[in-house]
């Protein structure tokens, strides 16, 4: 597999042809994706059940519901050596064999405790595939197509996180929560017999010294010309790195590692993913008590999520990549505040929904995809899969400690007030918090090739050293 060969076309061969090609191979790898928003969206509506057969308490739903969570930073403990020891498609094709041994352990699992092993492990799977996946993306694609492809990424895990939420509504009728967890079978098979069509990062094949198969992938994708360029670029950043762990503590690679890290934990701590992932049980507290209903309203928050995924991708074209999070910053604060005055002052289930669309939609435009945009562009090739380890284990971490967190915060307003409302003031904060930080620290990425990224902080590391 990992000795297939990709050959130039023949010279005036239509360009045409390498972008579709490219296309063709992003869209495998982003089905790791769909993977990842599939499976950790699939508890949402099955907690309704889970808590009914398991007669689980408000600290066993957060456990339950963050089992696969704790379970994703252990993904990308084990990707920082595999994805640069065996290769990023390898790694994938692990991420795989993890996401169906969750599938079916889950639907088969008679005790609570069980059910959550094979969500740990699952979660391994989502871990892995949201480290590797983007960064496989962004090492393949030209710098001027890269932050488009990127987010080819988050579309597909909005709309595996919709297809999750179908799928639970379809089942839900019956209570057949299993079968929730088994469906997820089918689309690993399709992702693991796609990864056996694509070819491995060139960066990574220059990394390892096969640099004529690199050499056949750029000029598939990019041209001979232009290929021969990426390739010089490739060779020049790799030969002033060293690639060790040691390499983030030199200056200015360590400011971009603690940015990384800070944009990564904002990420999953400004609240909207807990919107997402206890949206049914939020209707619930609105009013809606009938399960299927709670879930169905889901279906239209999912929907919003994929219009606005689509929207995201214009205005990453157009936009700074700073200036969009900023902006998604005060529309969150905004969003959350609705939120609050939403259970407050007890509106209907309609007008809930209608305050979820806004911290929900201003978070897909910007701060979800962008923050992983940002963190697989922003390394230098050597160390890039170590440095989106360590940020993407600690937005694990994050979410982990909010998913769990959520629901006793959340139990705690509905007995102080007998609503929830005062949780997402507290989201409010966090997220004026975060539009702070990426005013004043986060650098500029948009349209800069990996390499000037990489040359960027090695020359804050000259001068500080210099002064």
């Amino acid at each position: 597999m990992n000795n297939t060969k990709f050959p130039a076309p023949p010279p005036g061969s239509d360009k045409l042809l390498g972008t579709a090609y490219l296309y063709l191979v992003v869209l495998v790898a982003a089905v790791g994706g769909f993977l990842f928003g599939y499976d950790l969206s699939l508890i949402s509506g099955a907690i309704i059940f889970l808590k009914t057969e398991f007669a689980l308490t408000p600290s066993w739903v957060g456990l339950v519901m963050g089992s696969a969570i704790l379970g994703c930073p252990f993904g990308p403990l084990m990707g920082v050596w595999m994805a640069d020891a065996i290769g990023r498609k390898r790694t994938l094709l692990l991420a795989g064999i993890l996401f169906m041994a969750s599938a079916i352990g889950c639907a088969l699992a008679t005790h609570i405790l069980g059910f959550i092993v094979w969500r740990f492990i699952g979660g391994m799977g989502v871990g892995l595939a949201s480290t590797v996946s983007p960064m496989f993306i962004a090492e393949i694609a030209p710098a001027h197509l890269r932050g488009r492809l990127v987010m080819v990424f988050q579309l597909a895990v909005g709309i595996g996180l919709s297809m999750s939420v179908f799928v639970d509504y379809l089942l839900s009728a019956g209570g057949h929560w299993r079968w929730m967890f088994a469906t997820q079978g089918a689309p690993v098979v399709i992702f693991m017999l796609g990864l056996m069509f694509v070819p491995e990062s060139p960066r990574w094949l220059a990394a390892v010294g096969r640099v004529k198969e690199a050499l056949g992938v750029l000029t598939r994708i990019n041209g001979q010309t232009q290929a021969a360029i990426v390739m010089k670029e490739i060779e020049d950043e790799l030969k002033e790195e060293s690639g060790g762990f040691s390499e983030l503590l030199l200056p200015g690679l360590r400011l971009a590692l603690i940015i990384g890290i800070a944009l990564m934990v904002y990420s999953q701590i400004d609240g909207v993913n807990m919107i997402v992932l206890y949206t049914p049980t939020l209707f619930v507290a609105a009013g809606l008590t009938h399960a299927p209903d709670a879930i169905l309203n889901s279906v239209y928050l999912d929907a919003w999520i994929l219009i606005c995924t689509g929207i995201a991708f214009w205005l990453i074209r157009v936009f700074p990549r700073r200036n969009i999070l900023i902006g998604g910053g005060f529309g969150m604060v905004f969003g959350h505040i609705l939120m609050f005055l939403s259970f407050t002052y007890h509106f209907p289930p309609t007008l809930a929904l209608v305050a979820m669309l806004v911290p929900v939609g201003s978070y897909v435009l910007t701060l979800g995809p962008l923050s992983w945009v940002v963190i697989s562009e922003m390394f230098p090739n050597r160390v890039r899969g170590k440095a989106m380890c360590i940020a993407t284990c600690s937005m694990f971490a994050a979410s982990f400690i909010t998913t769990n967190l959520f629901p006793v915060v959340m139990q705690r307003f509905i007995d102080w007030f007998g609503q929830p409302g005062g949780t997402f003031l507290i989201f409010s904060g966090v997220c004026t918090a975060g539009t702070v930080f990426v005013w004043k620290m986060l650098p500029e990425t948009k349209d800069k090739t990996l390499e000037e990224m990489g040359k960027f902080w090695l020359k804050l590391d000259d001068d500080r050293t210099a002064k």
